[in-house]
């Protein structure tokens, strides 16, 4: 298949076979030629980007904007959130990018997410004191699903009572019933509501959280209007509100899924899991390379180009959506020798899963301590885990825009 500047852009891609075995479809897709015309997630076309330079170079693209103001009218739809959920990093350029993230990035710190790692393990612990006289669990619902969740909320200082609810709101935003859209719709203006509420409520009685910290960066004493202009060192209101659910969502979510793809990733190489045993003080350099083999986030935010421009030699015009695939870009043989083998002395290995230039996730010490004391605490405990099912009968999540499997039951 080719897609240039010369010939044109050919027939949109059949995503199927990347909704079913993403990554055997990247293999062709990134042999076939670098950037492709697809149906996106949001139905509209779109310009997928599989190798890994490209992936990488535009990545760190200026001209690439995260800003929805840049697309084509009536090109992209995306979720249908409200202005006070949609101002976020994720929809964000310099300088309103470089601000927020200036006063957000505080809350991760090497030293606070340091902290943060015997609580972590604690919570982890517990939940696996909970599952073990059982002798089998699923490992997504009974651990990975709440482990990230009790963490953020804590790190936010979302009440206990409260962290069920986030759960569910979250999981109907990233696979939404496509018989019930209404469902999704409900989620998004619940979790309005509630971060609207608890706003209210930290104002009122601050506390030693990362919610009450930013409650503080907003209302400093130059504060205007909740709809003013916001100056170099605070936030609009609609920020403020964007940045506590943009936490929640994007700290829960891809952490759940990264442990339980890890988990699953041991399981069917047995030698890696157990060298993994023999020597725990790997796990830093392990969850690196199980980032970059099964990554929970398979595309990174889409872009929109500020003008016409050219991706491994395909032109794109102004405006039209472009997604970059890090799962297919992680996987290339090109900069990963034996891509397809999880091989976990690989050692940090410049994997594309957490992003690259001013856009690098924000989360990534919070999400790499996690993920390795999630596992550290599950080898030690449970020696001689297992699946509890055949392995046929797992399955993922049919999406682009993430990569979990809807259960991981397993035995020990």
């Amino acid at each position: 298949m080719q897609n240039t500047a010369e010939t044109g852009p050919a027939a949109p891609v059949d995503v199927t076979p990347l909704l079913d075995d993403p990554h055997t479809a990247y293999v062709a897709l990134r042999e076939s030629g670098p950037v492709h015309r697809i149906a996106g997630p949001d139905g509209q076309p779109a310009w997928l980007v599989t190798r890994y330079d490209d992936v990488r170079a535009a990545l760190a693209d200026p001209r690439l904007s995260l800003d929805r103001s840049h697309a084509t009218p009536g090109s992209y739809r995306g979720f249908a959130l409200p202005p006070a959920l949609d101002a976020n990093l994720l929809n964000m350029d310099p300088p309103d990018h470089t601000r927020v993230r200036r006063l957000v990035v505080r809350a991760f710190t090497p030293g606070r997410i340091e902290a943060l790692r015997a609580p972590v393990r604690r919570v982890a612990d517990g939940l696996l004191d909970a599952v073990a006289p059982a002798g089998r669990a699923d490992l997504l619902a009974d651990y990975a699903g709440h482990l990230p969740i009790v963490v953020i909320c804590d790190l936010l200082g979302v009440p206990r009572g409260d962290r069920r609810d986030f759960r569910a709101w979250t999981d109907r935003l990233i696979t939404p019933d496509p018989a019930r859209p209404e469902l999704m719709k409900q989620a998004v203006g619940e979790l309005f509501t509630y971060f609207t509420d608890l706003i209210a409520t930290k104002r009122a009685h601050p506390g030693d959280d990362l919610l009450s910290e930013l409650i503080a960066v907003r209302d400093t004493p130059d504060a205007a209007a909740p709809d003013a202009t916001p100056g170099d060192d605070r936030l609009s209101e609609d920020e403020l509100t964007s940045l506590a659910f943009l936490i929640l969502f994007a700290g829960y979510e891809n952490t759940v899924h990264l442990i339980g793809n890890a988990v699953l990733a041991l399981l069917d190489h047995p030698e890696q899991l157990q060298a993994l045993r023999r020597n725990p003080a790997e796990l830093p350099s392990a969850v690196e390379e199980f980032m970059r083999f099964d990554p929970p986030a398979p595309l990174a935010i889409r872009r929109f180009p500020r003008e016409d421009l050219e991706i491994g030699g395909v032109r794109i015009p102004a405006g039209d959506c472009v997604l970059l695939s890090v799962a297919s870009a992680n996987r290339d043989e090109a900069r990963f020798p034996a891509a397809d083998r999880l091989d976990l002395a690989r050692g940090l290995s410049g994997h594309l899963a957490l992003g690259h230039g001013i856009h690098y996730c924000l989360g990534a010490p919070l999400a790499r301590m996690e993920t390795a004391v999630a596992l550290g605490a599950l080898l030690e405990r449970f020696p001689g885990l297992r699946l509890d099912v055949p392995r046929e009968s797992l399955t993922h999540r049919r999406t682009l825009r993430a990569r979990g499997l809807k259960s991981l039951p397993v035995t020990w």
